[in-house]
């Protein structure tokens, strides 16, 4: 991977981190919306990340990576590799063509919970039993997703930022 490519992968990484902000931010706000569209309780949202470009798993990307030119290293490398590729997941850095993978969203998915049930009679919204229906949806989860989401983009705002020093750098040396 040239040093372009990372900048592409944290590009991925922070729009991902983006959208998932964006649906955090969306099921905070509709906490209390007991009608939406389909006249059902709103449903929190989750996004799904998958891997952009490779579609190997951890193990198998990191020796791809790794042995390339670097000699006897490469045997250490293949005595791990049945450690190395179970249990990671699939989370390659960079397709088979060479080019910086990434992450990339894959999806939004509504979360199929039974909605929470309140005693409002009052409420336009409830059934002849005096019950309303609202989404099952906690504050505290979904502000510690927006953290994450948050600690990650700014992790990957700093990636981009000690990337672009590296360049500086390298162009300052060439003058």
């Amino acid at each position: 991977m040239n040093l372009f490519g990372v900048m592409d992968v944290s590009a991925s990484a922070l729009r991902a981190e983006r959208v998932r902000a964006e649906v955090v931010a969306s099921n905070m706000a509709n906490a209390e919306t007991t009608r939406a569209a389909d006249g059902t309780p709103y449903q929190r949202h989750h996004v799904v990340f998958e891997t952009a470009g490779g579609d190997g798993s951890f193990g198998q990307t990191l020796m791809g990576q790794m042995s390339d030119g670097l000699g006897g290293f490469s045997n250490r490398l293949g005595e791990m590799q049945p450690r190395l590729s179970s249990g990671f997941g699939s989370a390659g850095v960079t397709a088979e063509n060479g080019a910086p993978g990434g992450v990339a969203v894959a999806g939004v998915i509504s979360d199929n919970s039974a909605p929470l049930r309140r005693y409002d009679p009052g409420n336009p919204d409830a059934g002849a039993d005096g019950y309303v229906e609202y989404p099952d949806i906690n504050p505290l989860t979904e502000m510690v997703d927006l953290m994450g989401a948050t600690r990650s983009y700014g992790m990957n705002v700093s990636a981009v930022q000690a990337e672009k020093n590296m360049v500086s750098s390298s162009l300052d040396i060439l003058k």
